[in-house]
């Protein structure tokens, strides 16, 4: 689902990630950990995209994404990969099913269709009584619940979650880790993690670790 070959990635003089090369299969959860500087979350910015290497090639279900203009990327971006980061980034005046399907909205899927499976994910996240609600009036751990649910909107290639209960208090982090294997069960998601919960890195396939920009 994803092989990464051979990536660089530099700011100035200091030089982030020095020749990573990684695959990652289909359905399989991939947890990334290392030390502060590791270079985890800039894998995680290319492999989702949002950041271009400087050298290297990457390939998400297929799709040599490098080669594409901004415009296709950003098309890809919004179809294929689901993000979730530790700060939840609901947009705070609309409610928890518009939020999640906004970036159904953004693919110009049909307004019935988009509501139709958001509501499905938001009962799935256990937050079917919640669906009404701005995210002021929701949990901490609910409103990464919400979070969760919009990046599986579109039914994406890949689920990437930099710290995604780093945020959160014991209980909702345990919930949040068991939701992600769930998600791999009842959907097939591959899943990819950068944490420091050195916990949840136990319970992935596989752990990855990363030092001073290259992988141990």
């Amino acid at each position: 689902m994803i092989k990464a070959s051979d990536i660089h990635k530099s700011y100035g003089s200091l030089e982030v990630l020095r020749g990573i090369s990684l695959e990652v299969a289909p359905s399989e959860v991939v947890a990334i950990t290392g030390a502060s500087g590791a270079g985890k979350t800039t894998l995680l910015q290319i492999l989702g995209t949002l950041l271009r290497p400087d050298s290297g090639v990457a390939e998400i279900a297929g799709t040599n994404v490098f080669s594409l203009n901004d415009n296709e990327l950003s098309r890809f971006r919004n179809r294929h990969i689901g993000f979730v980061f530790q700060f939840h980034h609901l947009l705070p005046e609309f409610t928890a099913l518009e939020n999640v399907c906004i970036p159904a909205y953004i693919a110009h899927r049909e307004r019935r269709e988009c509501e139709k499976r958001g509501r499905e994910l938001l009962a799935m996240m256990g937050l079917e009584h919640r669906m009404t609600h701005k995210p002021s009036e929701l949990s901490g751990g609910e409103q990464q619940r919400v979070a969760i649910a919009r990046a599986l909107i579109n039914e994406p290639s890949v689920l990437l979650a930099d710290e995604p209960s780093g945020n959160l208090d014991s209980r909702n982090r345990e919930e949040i880790h068991r939701l992600f294997f769930e998600l791999r069960e009842r959907l097939g998601q591959t899943v990819v993690l950068v944490t420091h919960d050195e916990e949840l890195a136990a319970t992935a396939d596989r752990k990855i670790v990363m030092s001073d920009g290259i992988i141990l």
